[in-house]
């Protein structure tokens, strides 16, 4: 089956590419808004884009309006922000933040998570998440209607029972995060996890 999703199919483009292409990581992304309060939202056309330096980018779309969502709007005035990642127990917990609230009214108050300083930015994180990624602002880039949020990673915190300091590995088998799947209500953990050893 080949489908035109330039053409004929392109207003069903976004549910068959985020069908097929998954499981996605979710990036749970916290701003700062004007007032001072935290926004909180997550975004599954995110992922890292290299090491040197650290980076990664995500992609928040617009409101229904066509405005752009609070998160895009705060990363870019601020130059800043922290991007979240999530666990089997948190999953529902993130998937209300999705929920459209009026600007100010913090989602992290709403679902009573645990805010903590950040090292390098103002903007607080998550000490509820299983890691979570300090950055600063490389750039925002629109390619037609995607808008692409690029972040420098700073500070990478991770719960101690996820971290060898030793080895300084991830402890892969005990950090469960949960991945993205269909369009629109899917996901997946990540707990049926196989090795296969690569060629030298």
């Amino acid at each position: 089956m080949e489908l035109d999703i330039t053409g004929t199919l392109a207003d069903r483009a976004y549910p068959i590419l985020a069908s097929l292409v998954c499981p996605r990581p979710i990036a749970w992304v916290t701003t700062l808004n004007d007032d001072g309060s935290v926004n909180l939202a997550p975004f599954s056309f995110f992922n890292l884009m290299g090491s040197e330096p650290p980076l990664l980018v995500f992609c928040p779309g617009d409101r229904a309006d066509g405005t752009p969502k609070d998160s895009a709007l705060n990363a870019e005035k601020r130059g800043e922000f922290v991007v979240h990642l999530v666990d089997e127990p948190l999953a529902e917990t993130m998937v209300r933040t999705a929920a459209s609230l009026p600007y100010g009214e913090s989602e992290v108050s709403r679902e009573s998570l645990t805010l903590a300083p950040s090292s390098t930015i103002a903007t607080p994180r998550l000490a509820d998440a299983p890691a979570a990624l300090e950055c600063k602002l490389h750039s925002i880039q629109t390619i037609g209607e995607n808008r692409m949020v690029f972040g420098l990673i700073q500070r990478v915190h991770v719960r101690d029972e996820l971290y060898d300091p030793t080895t300084h590995h991830i402890l892969t088998a005990k950090y469960r995060p949960v991945g993205r799947m269909a369009s629109p209500n899917w996901y997946c953990t990540t707990g049926d996890q196989f090795e296969i050893i690569r060629p030298a």
